[in-house]
């Protein structure tokens, strides 16, 4: 892309399309540790606003790219929104019917806003899930490379 992500967007999409094993997993000791896991109910730091809820969205596409915008069809999605601290509103849009997926990504938003949490939060979390989606986009170019027909024209002597 010509234009830059905004740090925010940058780290929400990385959140979204990482898969879920590896977000619950590399963001659980720091959930725990800002008291933010399900099971310490009486945490003041965190209030869900939204809990993860299932939906659908619409997809559009263009032709080639650039045509006339049409509608492809329908996704699921959940979403869900979290509030850290009273003041930071953590929020998740995730492909997919992945309660837990939604809520871990709106709960690591709002780490990330949060000054004092945000440097151990992206380097915890973000750098290795964006190297790893990253690493599986690289590998699924590389096996459609393989399969890459090049066309080319013969010249027919109508000179």
């Amino acid at each position: 892309q010509t234009q830059q992500k905004s740090a925010r967007q940058q780290w929400m999409s990385v959140l979204a399309k990482a898969p879920s094993t590896q977000l619950i997993t590399l963001s659980q000791p720091l959930i725990e540790s800002h008291g933010l896991d399900e099971k310490q109910q009486g945490s003041a730091a965190l209030k869900i606003i939204r809990a993860p809820e299932i939906g659908l969205a619409q997809v559009r596409g263009r032709t080639g790219g650039t045509g006339s915008a049409f509608n492809v069809g329908d996704v699921t999605m959940t979403r869900c929104v979290v509030q850290f601290k009273e003041k930071i509103y953590g929020h998740s849009y995730v492909l997919g019917r992945d309660k837990q997926h939604a809520l871990i990504a709106a709960k690591l938003d709002a780490l990330l806003q949060d000054s004092s949490c945000y440097q151990s939060t992206y380097e915890q979390v973000v750098e290795p899930l964006s190297a790893l989606i990253k690493q599986q986009q690289s590998a699924k170019r590389a096996a459609s490379e393989e399969t890459k027909v090049d066309f080319f024209t013969l010249v027919r002597g109508e000179d």
